[in-house]
């Protein structure tokens, strides 16, 4: 792993002006956050021209597909959303002080279990423009400073949100270290940071397959990373057809470039004939198109045939894989093979099968239902989410406030020495 000698001096010396301001945030109150958040939320509104325009710039430059185009690419609605996440953010319970658990041992010690902030968080990303906004947000609301590193797609429009956020510390008298950003989007500084042991206490990677895995193979930091967002829906024989088909539709067609997003759609035989049809053409009237087993072919004759490898592919894009099964334990036996560990779902009137479904599959989500889309720190209620954890370490599904604490002992004696 090569380090650029620039991007190794730019991070020591950003870390070390990270770790005095993580201290500041740690001590500050809940009050003087809020405040932050707030301002930082009308600051981007303030900016909105500029970050579009911004947004445009990187726009200008992108050579990607349709799918990952959607992910750059920014609007008033969706800086109005990072703006409203910063203010529900802020609205939330205060992660810090709680008192996670709270005994006293027989010699008459109090022992506490406090949550209190990570530290210096590194989070690397690519495409997704608002996710340094939420980063940030939570980040801050947790007590924790950051340095994020943007990819090259979305240079212009990460800065012009940074300048936005900066305006927040500024007005709550918090350290503009909390929140630094990469001063290029050179690939030697991901090096830097990966190396960074000492300098980072945690690494958070959100993007592609790629990126997670150069993450995890090279870093010398603790990492807290998803797998592949290799979603399933499954529908069951009992489904609602009407739930079903609206599910499916949004499951895949509502946003196809993110992680939550499903990927392969697996139903019961005993409904294929009379269900699937139609939910090929509710799809294929959104844009989707297919990658069918055999038996699902055998019932619309015109899907394109499936290979060995596409039931274990992330599309991203508007291409559903549809396997047809056996009821629900080959439906969680397929997952098992294929899936990732992210977010699975089940339609189904069935309760019995239902509570079997959601105890069978090991995913960090799983739904009774409701749309794999779900799957976001807004919809769980965190007002935003770093990134989805399928580790099974610290967390796993949407990381928010609490998923950025770690917990420390205070322990009250009354003069006790041990024998």
């Amino acid at each position: 792993m090569h380090i650029d000698t620039e991007a190794t001096t730019h991070l020591h010396s950003a870390a070390l002006e990270a770790r005095v301001a993580s201290r500041v945030l740690a001590r500050s109150s809940e009050a003087t956050r809020n405040t932050a958040l707030t301002t930082m939320a009308a600051a981007l509104r303030h900016a909105m021209p500029k970050i579009l325009a911004a947004n445009e710039s990187d726009l200008a430059g992108f050579q990607g597909t349709n799918a990952f185009r959607d992910r750059l690419t920014l609007n008033p609605v969706r800086v109005e959303a990072m703006a409203k996440g910063l203010e529900d953010v802020a609205a939330l319970p205060d992660p810090l002080s709680r008192t996670l658990a709270d005994w006293t041992r027989p010699n008459g010690l109090r022992i506490q279990r406090i949550a209190t902030p990570i530290g210096v968080i590194g989070m690397i990303y690519e495409s997704r423009p608002n996710v340094g906004a939420d980063a940030s947000a939570l980040c801050l609301k947790s007590g924790n400073a950051v340095i994020l590193r943007g990819g090259s797609d979305s240079t212009h429009s990460a800065s012009a949100i940074n300048a936005a956020l900066q305006t927040g510390l500024d007005t709550a008298g918090l350290p503009r270290a909390c929140i630094q950003t990469a001063p290029n989007a050179d690939r030697s500084y991901v090096a830097a940071m990966l190396a960074g042991a000492g300098l980072l206490d945690l690494i958070i990677p959100r993007g592609g397959k790629s990126l997670v895995e150069r993450v995890q193979r090279e870093a010398r930091v603790p990492v807290l990373a998803h797998a592949e967002g290799l979603c399933h829906t499954y529908v069951h024989a009992a489904a609602d057809p009407a739930m079903a088909r609206n599910i499916v539709a949004n499951a895949k067609m509502r946003r196809t470039g993110i992680c939550g997003a499903t990927e392969t759609l697996l139903i019961d035989r005993g409904i294929v004939a009379s269900l699937l049809p139609a939910i090929v053409a509710d799809l294929r009237a959104l844009g989707c198109d297919f990658r069918a087993d055999r038996q699902a072919r055998m019932v619309v004759p015109d899907l394109m045939a499936a290979n060995d490898a596409d039931f274990d592919t992330e599309w991203l894009d508007s291409v559903l894989s549809i396997a047809v099964v056996d009821g629900v334990e080959e439906a969680i036996a397929h997952i098992a093979r294929h899936g990732s560990e992210h977010t699975d779902a089940i339609v189904t009137e069935d309760r019995e099968t239902a509570d079997q479904f959601l105890r069978g599959v090991d995913s960090a989500v799983a739904l009774w239902n409701a749309s794999t889309q779900f799957c976001d720190g807004g919809e769980f209620g965190f007002g935003a989410e770093i990134g989805i954890a399928t580790g099974r370490i610290h967390a796993r599904g949407p990381v928010g406030l609490e998923q950025l604490t770690t917990y420390r002992y205070i322990v009250t004696g009354t003069g006790q020495v041990r024998p």
